[in-house]
């Protein structure tokens, strides 16, 4: 069985880097006989707009896409999401965390910390609010919850491993080298990495397809597997669609948005010819 999906930000128009990734696993599903899902990842409601989720069903019509309906909409989503919460906080896995990215970026610039590290969600966490002992009494609400990355990996019974394009991997430093990553946030409830994992495995996606810009991600994502005892995907992470300056594209990027090119009078076909499809 192959399910997988496509989960777009109804937060502006799609892009070539949207139509690639789109069509590429809409391909591989097809040539697996098997199933393409579109899952609108809408947990930002301050930014997300109902004009540009319809837009995003007419473009990837247009270009040729179908999709079970419903569509799975993250926003509806939020009890689950909570549930998962809890139980990682009950096995004294999270605490909570007041800082600002400003703080962040201070505290591990600081002269005795050295250069800040990046990691997949950009600065490496300093641990500036790690308390010192697990913290005891009920969840906090509102508020940002990170994952004591270093509590988590000691809870493995086994390396964590996937399968990467057929090849096995084996992500290892999980403390240096990401950090303490949020899990929840005070504006929307559940960070990206939570409400991917989850939702990846209620829908039974089989193999997950996007960009390379979320390869370093998937090692949160893996050990979140395992802390909630939720099945692994295979992962196909695939190049990305750049400027002629080699820059990833943005939806900032309008003048590449589909839209633009549907205006313009190039087919379906050449958007393919154009991405190397």
């Amino acid at each position: 069985m192959f399910i997988t999906r496509f989960a777009p930000s109804p937060t502006g128009p799609l892009h070539l880097g949207h139509a690639f990734s789109a069509m590429l696993a809409h391909d591989m599903a097809r040539a697996a006989n098997g199933t393409f899902l579109l899952r609108i990842d809408d947990l930002d409601q301050s930014r997300s707009r109902t004009e540009w989720e319809t837009q995003i069903y007419d473009d990837l019509t247009w270009l040729g896409l179908s999709w079970p309906v419903p569509v799975l909409h993250q926003s509806t989503r939020l009890p689950r999401y909570q549930a998962a919460l809890k139980f990682l906080w009950d096995q004294g896995l999270l605490y909570p965390c007041s800082c600002s990215r400003s703080d962040i970026r201070a505290a591990a610039s600081a002269p005795q910390e050295g250069a800040p590290l990046h990691g997949p969600d950009g600065v490496i966490y300093p641990g500036t609010c790690r308390p010192a002992t697990l913290p005891k009494g009920p969840m906090p609400q509102d508020t940002a919850l990170r994952l004591d990355m270093a509590r988590a990996c000691k809870m493995l019974d086994k390396p964590l491993e996937y399968q990467e394009k057929g090849e096995s991997v084996r992500p290892q430093h999980l403390p240096a080298t990401v950090g303490d990553v949020v899990l929840a946030r005070r504006d929307m409830g559940a960070s990206y990495h939570l409400s991917v994992v989850l939702d990846d495995a209620d829908q039974g996606i089989t193999h997950v397809i996007r960009g390379q810009d979320l390869e370093d991600a998937t090692q949160i994502h893996v050990l979140l597997q395992r802390l909630l005892g939720l099945p692994t995907p295979e992962y196909h992470h695939h190049r990305l669609i750049r400027d002629g300056h080699g820059k990833r594209l943005a939806k900032r990027d309008d003048a590449r948005a589909i839209a633009t090119y549907r205006a313009d009078g190039v087919s379906p076909r050449d958007i393919r010819k154009l991405i190397g499809l």
